[in-house]
């Protein structure tokens, strides 16, 4: 039987969870884990702003076939990935490295006996599935660029929220330590990434941002090893598999639609075929970091009930989202009282806006630890709303001017320009720290 027919273990040759495997077609899908319940802290106003001119927002949202498929996922990772890696422990990881290196730089046939893994793993780059169209990849990426600033601001502080709030994010990003320990080069890494991905060419095999998110997506995988082995089964059973298939491709809808909806909500309409055609440029994405093809939506829509479904049941706070903030402001703030306080009450217009798109539940959620803990929100949410606000605006008129289309290609020929600035400033930090450069290999040594 091949690897494609059989229900292939996570943990090979291990006392295996009963929900231990990778799922195939017809099986019967396995319930969620227990910490995936409903929870009213992530029902914000912005969330239900958003959703609600696409989709039904309940408090309990309806399942629906691909909602279930995504709590089956929940138990498993990266089934290609997790396998190189396994193999890649065997064989010496800077030796494994190497060779997943030769392959994306000059195809697979230029690695000298090659591990099965990495030629299965190169099988799948090498073959875009039936479903993907690059012109129209293309038009998601500039229709996803051409997004006001406030609405990729919601995207990153939603992003935040689900890292540093979310229970199965913060507790792999808090047991890693990256932001513990590393905090530069993990946000180089991450600001990286995400202006990478909006790079034209990406969907090029050849090109570099392809090769970037490969290794993220290796990284991913070392880090999910590392993780199942510290925390054992007693904490599988009770979350599913850390960095999990299912939040992977959570992740990357709401990297991909939150922007244009948050830009709907606010008077400058997108319309469905456009919606579509970004979530094919981030589904892509999803594909090449390990997402298994059934659970990918195949339209906006779909991709919009299954974030709904995620971001209700996300969690959290955990012991890792207070031990992490706490860290973070020990850097940021004096620890001289007086001078903490001052500072917190100069934060607080920064916070108004960070509420303004997140939601104030779980700002207080982030920030229960913190020196930030009991800032006031107003008057500094109210302005920060009517800031956002006018942005679109701005950008909706802009639309309306003759040259509207010009000005959208020309914003996307180089890649996001946002992100790009966000990318200079965090590599002007990093470097003040040492770092220099994006490898994606911190995780080469967590799994032996």
């Amino acid at each position: 039987m091949s690897m494609a027919d059989s229900p292939a273990a996570a943990q090979p040759g291990a006392a295996r969870h009963p929900h231990d495997y990778y799922y195939r077609a017809g099986m019967e899908l396995r319930p969620a884990p227990e910490t995936a319940a409903v929870s009213p802290l992530w029902l914000t106003r912005p969330h239900i702003e958003q959703f609600s001119p696409w989709i039904t927002v309940r408090p309990v949202p309806v399942q629906t076939p691909l909602t279930r498929l995504f709590d089956d996922h929940r138990w498993q990772g990266d089934e290609l990935m997790d396998a190189l890696v396994l193999a890649f422990t065997r064989l010496g990881m800077a030796r494994g490295r190497r060779m997943l290196d030769r392959a994306l730089d000059h195809g697979i046939d230029a690695v000298t006996d090659p591990p099965p893994e990495l030629v299965a793993l190169f099988r799948q780059l090498d073959d875009p599935p039936g479903w993907f169209d690059a012109g129209r990849w293309e038009r998601g990426r500039r229709l996803w660029i051409n997004a006001s600033l406030a609405g990729k601001l919601t995207m990153v502080l939603s992003d935040a929220m689900g890292t540093f709030v979310g229970a199965e994010v913060s507790a792999a990003t808090g047991q890693t330590r990256r932001f513990l320990a590393d905090f530069r080069r993990r946000e180089l890494e991450t600001v990286s990434w995400f202006y990478e991905v909006t790079r034209p060419g990406g969907a090029d095999r050849r090109s570099p941002v392809f090769k970037s998110i490969v290794r993220v997506r290796l990284m991913h995988a070392q880090a999910r090893l590392a993780l199942r082995r510290i925390w054992g089964d007693g904490h599988f059973a009770r979350h599913g598999n850390p960095i999990s298939n299912a939040m992977t491709m959570g992740a990357a809808v709401t990297f991909g639609l939150l922007p244009p909806l948050f830009d709907h909500a606010h008077g400058r309409r997108i319309s469905p075929d456009d919606l579509d055609d970004v979530m094919l440029y981030w589904a892509y994405i999803a594909h090449l970091m390990g997402v298994a093809d059934e659970l990918i939506p195949r339209n906006a829509v779909d991709g919009l009930r299954m974030a709904h479904h995620m971001i209700l049941t996300a969690g959290g706070p955990t012991e890792w989202t207070d031990i992490t903030v706490k860290a973070a402001a020990d850097h940021v703030f004096s620890r001289n009282p007086v001078l903490r306080r001052l500072q917190a009450h100069a934060a607080a217009p920064v916070v108004g806006l960070v509420s303004a798109l997140a939601g104030e539940s779980l700002v207080r959620a982030l920030l229960r630890a913190s020196p930030l803990a009991t800032v006031r929100l107003q008057p500094w949410q109210a302005i920060a709303e009517r800031l956002v606000h006018l942005n679109v605006t701005v950008r909706r008129v802009g639309d309306r001017l003759p040259g509207a289309r010009r000005r959208m290609n020309a914003r996307a020929r180089h890649g996001d320009a946002w992100q790009r600035t966000g990318l200079a400033l965090a590599a002007r930090r990093a470097a003040r720290s040492g770092v220099s450069g994006t490898p994606y290999d911190h995780h080469d040594t967590s799994v032996r």
